[in-house]
């Protein structure tokens, strides 16, 4: 018996604010005073473009980023790729509580992604990839939180109340 979820970062609309950024600084080379000579880019290493390019290839390398949540009977096991390869597991003896709580994205964590909650609060971190407004909170013995986003909040929410009665673990709350 186990629960995977898999989410991604959809964050369509920065490709429409790197368009029409790119629109303002192609319009501003090859338009301003008659266009910039193929002599000056050269002398330039081509900057202008650069400039246009390297936003659109770090937004789709941010774009490719997935994370996959695995819940079962051991535990809780994460992985979020490219920056965590291998899973990281946390077993149900190290969990002190996990449930299903609302958060806002903006106000407690300062957006989406992986995020330290804000005001100082460094032993609270969070997963944030969806626009959802529910996620798995999980609180474990030594203090630290940690915070998963959720597209099934329904089915994550039954999963623990099944983990609960079968196998009575003691964090689900």
């Amino acid at each position: 018996m186990e629960f995977e979820e898999r989410q991604n970062l959809n964050l369509w609309w920065l490709y429409i604010l790197l368009g029409i950024d790119a629109v303002m600084v192609l319009s501003i080379v090859l338009f301003d005073k008659g266009g910039t000579s193929l002599q000056d880019l050269k002398s330039n290493y081509f900057a202008p473009f650069w400039a246009v390019l390297l936003p659109f290839l770090i937004i789709f390398i941010i774009q490719r980023n997935k994370l996959t949540l695995k819940i079962n009977a051991e535990g809780i096991a994460f992985k979020y790729f490219p920056f965590n390869v291998k899973p990281r597991i946390f077993h149900w003896t190290d969990i002190e509580k996990a449930y299903i709580r609302k958060y806002d994205a903006f106000s407690e964590y300062g957006g989406y992604g992986v995020k330290n909650r804000l005001w100082f609060k460094l032993n609270d971190k969070a997963y944030i990839l969806n626009d959802g407004n529910k996620g798995l909170q999980l609180e474990f013995k030594n203090g630290k939180k940690l915070l998963f986003s959720t597209n099934k909040v329904d089915e994550v929410e039954l999963f623990l109340i099944n983990l609960k009665t079968k196998y009575n673990i003691k964090a689900i709350e």
